[in-house]
């Protein structure tokens, strides 16, 4: 058992209370707008943030997770070798930088004084256990984020040389997502798969307590690398699915801060009084993930007429007021990889859908498995998309649940359903989005198939080189593959909606939409 400090105790405790208090909430009422949530102030020390979060954690270990609304957590409990530009995703020195001396060897270098929250070292010695683990471990997750690496070797008492099967230009941004998450080597070995739920990290705050579905607690790190950071005393995670629940909370004033809200939501937070709305971009978007790798899926005429069935503007006129962009790749037209051509790929078009079904062997439609999220909102976008589907023949049978139960269900060893309603939260370097979605070993391809021989080179390819320029021709290449194969269903992106308290002050979007606390405060505590 997990012993804690009377101060720990005290803060689960209070979480505690909350949830109950929580349950006890009717609908609030919104009321007209309020503070500035980025003012610009001294920063002030103390308090413990509230916040409603979305799901339960996969995993609290960074390489054993696999679901993308793990990164609050893990944000605030680990630090990265490497950090991201929050407005462009480029990537910055973090825990460590890093140098190419050549195109086959990649050196980071750790900055000084680094100890995990055991108060062991962040040293060479940990990043190569870690990325070893990363590389090696039969649980790991991240293992294509890593394939290029073919040895790691410790130069020095904070240096650590990469030796790369071929050049690899995503990793400086690969190592500010999971693989860049530094693990105490001490507290892996001696908890092993218990590590999952009693992690060790070096980040601004320290594990308190996990109670599955209802809270993730942590608490300063005082130890903390970073000169007079963090600023808030803990943080209270509690688990709020439904986002009417988790808005109802701020409004309330039982949370600080609630987000991935819908876009549905945005009148109603414009006329709020006692809480601010935090917009930004997001590579966040909507999708329908495919097991190509069993019928009927297959068939690459079924895939191609799932994208023709789906009305990609109807579908965000209905579930996200209208508020959203519709996508047409696995990138927003923002985004320096994003390519133009492909937007008109696939009209709604319910005709073609039914010549693709005929010529796949389909003249009367055929039947799919679906697996979906049990929230409201989730209910909603299932709703629009089944009764899409239906109009051309193609019949589901959706079975919903939380998170990280159908996403285990789904791309584990289980493989129970052909298709999965659902969202892509984006990653800091485009190479990780597709080698992650479309990757033979990845572990977001629920089919460990290639889509073909030339996807798989063209995957690789899109690392050789830093040029940008290179890269975007590589992409389009990708994403073109990608959708004439049709392996995934892409829908709409929605926008980083956050809602905080006056209280709240410091909070940045990013354009991955996780959020991080890392230089949030409050005014009063």
């Amino acid at each position: 058992m997990q012993i804690i400090s009377e101060k720990q105790n005290a803060l689960l405790q209070i979480a505690l209370r909350r949830r109950d208090m929580l349950s006890l909430l009717g609908a609030g009422t919104l009321m007209a707008a309020g503070s500035d949530a980025t003012a610009q102030r001294t920063p002030l020390k103390g308090g413990v943030l509230r916040v409603s979060s979305l799901a339960n954690p996969s995993s609290l270990d960074p390489v054993t997770g696999g679901s993308g609304v793990d990164h609050i957590y893990l944000y605030a409990i680990f630090d990265t070798l490497t950090e991201f530009d929050f407005e462009t995703l480029g990537a910055k020195p973090g825990m460590a930088s890093w140098a190419f001396p050549n195109l086959n060897t990649m050196v980071l270098t750790l900055k000084t004084g680094i100890k995990f929250h055991d108060g062991t070292a962040c040293d060479a010695q940990a990043v190569k256990f870690n990325l070893d683990r990363a590389r090696t471990d039969v649980r790991s997750s991240v293992k294509s984020d890593v394939s290029n690496i073919s040895a790691v070797e410790v130069t020095g008492p904070l240096e650590v040389k990469l030796t790369l099967s071929q050049p690899d230009a995503a990793l400086p941004g690969i190592f500010a997502d999971r693989a860049g998450m530094m693990m105490s080597p001490t507290a892996v070995q001696k908890l092993g798969n218990a590590h999952d739920r009693n992690p060790v990290g070096c980040g601004p705050w320290k594990f308190v307590s996990w109670a599955d579905n209802q809270s993730v607690v942590v608490m300063r790190n005082e130890g903390y690398w970073k000169p007079g950071q963090p600023y808030l005393d803990g943080i209270e995670m509690s688990i709020i699915p439904e986002l009417a629940t988790g808005l109802r909370s701020v409004v309330a004033n039982q949370n600080h801060l609630v987000y991935g809200l819908s876009p549905r939501m945005t009148p109603l937070l414009e006329r709020a009084k006692n809480v601010t709305l935090v917009r930004g971009p997001s590579l966040f978007h909507h999708m329908i993930y495919l097991n190509y790798g069993r019928a009927p899926l297959n068939n690459v005429k079924v895939r191609q007429a799932m994208n023709y069935a789906i009305d990609r503007r109807a579908f965000v006129t209905a579930t996200m007021g209208g508020i959203g962009e519709i996508a047409t790749q696995n990138l927003p037209s923002t985004h320096w990889a994003y390519d133009k051509t492909l937007a008109n790929m696939y009209p709604h078009d319910p005709a073609r859908v039914k010549k693709l079904l005929a010529e796949a062997g389909f003249p009367d439609g055929l039947d799919i498995t679906i697996a979906c999220w049990n929230d409201q909102d989730s209910a909603r976008r299932r709703e629009v998309i089944e009764a899409q589907l239906a109009a051309v023949g193609i019949r589901c049978k959706f079975t919903a649940g939380t998170i990280t139960e159908v996403s285990n269900q789904f791309f584990g060893t289980e493989k129970k359903f052909d298709a999965y309603l659902a969202a892509w939260s984006g990653r800091p370097d485009p190479s990780m989005t597709y080698s992650s979605l479309f990757g033979k070993t990845a572990y977001y391809n629920a089919s460990r198939l290639e889509g073909s021989d030339e996807l798989a080179t063209l995957l690789q390819h899109s690392r050789l080189k830093e040029d940008q320029g290179f890269r975007t021709q590589v992409f389009a290449k990708i994403q073109r593959q990608v959708m004439e194969l049709g392996l995934n269903v892409p829908i709409a992106f929605n926008p980083e909606l956050v809602a905080v308290a006056k209280d709240v002050q410091g909070y940045r979007p990013n354009l991955l939409g996780k959020p991080k606390f890392n230089g949030v405060w409050l005014a009063t505590k």
